[in-house]
């Protein structure tokens, strides 16, 4: 009986190649560890390289700005006097080139280790066992264990990276505060690598693991601002029992306090076993807090309903987002003028950041800019989203029905392009209630930012309809215009180069004139690249991997 099974379903080829553990680690890593990196072969160069490159640039971007001694004392002096700075930046614990730049790129670069962690850790854990293929390889021989160790290999790969890099592109500034600044953000990308393969194991859907996990980050975020806004020297308690307070104790280019990377070791070492605990405790594909099963009768009748109840939770979640960061972006907007001080550099740096009209329009100019290009990410992520569904099979039984490929494509499409406009108004609602600016001319100012965001979220359909296999490049694209965003004004960049970007070239808002020209181009572009995207989904063949 069985030698006729054995002819007709030979194992296959990754059976033969996997062996029994001989090392420490469970059988079946090295192959699971490989896979990981050749999915990830994109994802972690963009995310290591854009992170390490920002910080990289601070001390170039810095000196331009701050280029004397007294200058640097003078901006430190003020930021540390300044609650609202210091709940958005952290406290300044040195004026020197290195430990500035580490004040004001350090905590958001450990911020998107993080990020990073987190989408590595549950792609290869739980969305393996949400579409079904860590069944097919569990059949093989891949001990339990296999799976989790191969993510968090492939997280620690990528901090590790990033570590190195940071090490290297500040050593300028001082080989021991570059090291510590390196360490600092590595280790709080893998505290929270830690924290994602535990909500791997408590969650029965990816999405809900990233949702817990970037919760846990949010939760970080807003203890540390509490606690530095409360203190000048960061010695409140909710800034210890931060993740991100951690990485801040460190004190690059200040005395380094080097004990202070312990915490966040000993943090990814406990969650670690935790997640070992777990996966060892559960059936594949089960989890500790299984979902609500839903209604016995359906009440979703069409394509768009599907759509918004599949992203109902995610729109509503950067809704929020955009609501309290535009409030506290607006409630700092006042300090502007304090923060550049006498430097005339800085000044001129904000006018090229913000417009013609003061200083404070200039920095609220630079804050919508900021919100804009954040919610270009919300769109492509949106328009993504159809991808997800497409490779993980939920949309094969949609389409086999009477629904075509345009009306599915729609509901998520109008999700992607309304809630892009949607989260900007609540953005420029907050950021208008913090400093008390006229709202009519914030909420214009944060619509006028859509065609840029719309173009962005078109590249990604347009990859998705007719490149489907190169649709997470689009994440790649936001990338490069945020990072030029973000850094090339300060950096005085070639025109030619800015102008990669579509978001340079919009108008000023508040403060300048309204540019319906560049407005009117981009949103043709931007309908143009979607045309062409839903043409290339409707010949094409679905993906089913």
């Amino acid at each position: 009986m069985s030698g006729p099974v054995r002819a007709l379903a030979p194992p296959p080829a990754a059976v033969h190649r996997a062996r029994p553990a001989r090392g420490p680690l469970p059988a079946g890593t090295g192959i699971l560890l490989r896979l990981a990196l050749r999915r990830d072969r994109l994802l972690i160069p963009v995310w290591t390289v854009a992170i390490s490159g920002v910080l990289a640039s601070m001390p170039n971007s810095l000196a331009a700005v701050y280029g004397t001694a007294a200058e640097r004392a003078n901006m430190a002096a003020t930021a540390t006097a300044t609650s609202s700075l210091r709940a958005v930046y952290g406290p300044v614990f040195s004026d020197s080139t290195g430990g500035l730049a580490a004040w004001r790129a350090g905590l958001y670069a450990a911020a998107f280790a993080a990020v990073m962690s987190l989408i590595v850790v549950v792609r290869h854990t739980r969305e393996e066992e949400e579409t079904g293929r860590q069944e097919l390889l569990s059949s093989a021989c891949v001990a339990r264990g296999a799976p989790l160790t191969a993510a968090l290999l492939a997280a620690l790969a990528g901090n590790t990276a990033i570590a190195v890099l940071v090490t290297a592109g500040l050593s300028g500034q001082g080989y021991g505060g570059a090291l510590a600044l390196g360490l600092a953000v590595g280790c709080t990308g893998m505290f929270f690598a830690a924290a994602a393969a535990v909500a791997a194991q408590l969650t029965e859907s990816a999405r809900l693991a990233k949702g817990l996990t970037a919760a846990a980050l949010g939760a970080a975020f807003v203890l540390r601002a509490a606690g530095d806004s409360a203190r000048p020297d960061g010695s409140s308690p909710l800034t210890w029992i931060s993740p991100l307070g951690w990485a801040e104790q460190v004190r690059s280019y200040a005395d380094e306090r080097w004990w202070a990377l312990l915490l966040p070791l000993a943090g990814a070492l406990l969650l670690t076993a935790l997640a070992y605990r777990l996966t060892g405790r559960r059936d594949l594909t089960m989890s500790f807090l299984p979902s609500r099963p839903g209604p016995a009768t359906g009440a979703i009748r069409s394509a768009g309903a599907l759509a918004l109840r599949l992203q109902r939770g995610a729109l509503v979640g950067w809704g929020a987002g955009f609501l309290v960061l535009g409030a506290v972006f607006g409630w700092i907007a006042g300090s502007a003028s304090d923060l550049v001080g006498g430097s005339r550099q800085a000044r001129e740096v904000f006018q090229r950041m913000g417009g013609q009209s003061g200083l404070t329009d200039a920095f609220l100019a630079a804050m919508v800019g900021l919100l804009g290009m954040a919610a270009a990410l919300y769109g492509v992520a949106s328009v993504l989203r159809l991808h997800g569904e497409e490779t993980s099979q939920r949309a094969e039984p949609l389409l086999a029905a009477r629904l075509g490929r345009l009306r599915w494509a729609a509901g998520h499409l109008a999700l992607a392009y309304g809630g892009a406009a949607l989260i900007m108004v609540l953005g420029g609602a907050g950021l208008a209630l913090g400093h008390g600016h006229d709202m009519p001319a914030v909420l214009g100012a944060c619509l006028g930012q859509l065609p840029a965001i719309w173009a962005l979220t078109s590249v990604a359909v347009l990859l998705y309809g007719a490149l489907p296999r190169t649709a997470p490049a689009a994440w790649a694209v936001a990338g490069v215009c945020l990072a030029l965003g973000w850094v090339g004004p300060a950096l005085d960049l070639p025109r030619a180069v800015m102008d990669v970007s579509p978001f340079s070239h919009l108008a000023k808002l508040p403060g300048g004139a309204m540019e319906w020209p560049p407005a009117v181009i981009l949103t043709a572009v931007a309908t143009a690249l979607t045309v062409a995207g839903l043409a290339g989904l409707r010949r094409r063949d679905l993906v089913m991997t």
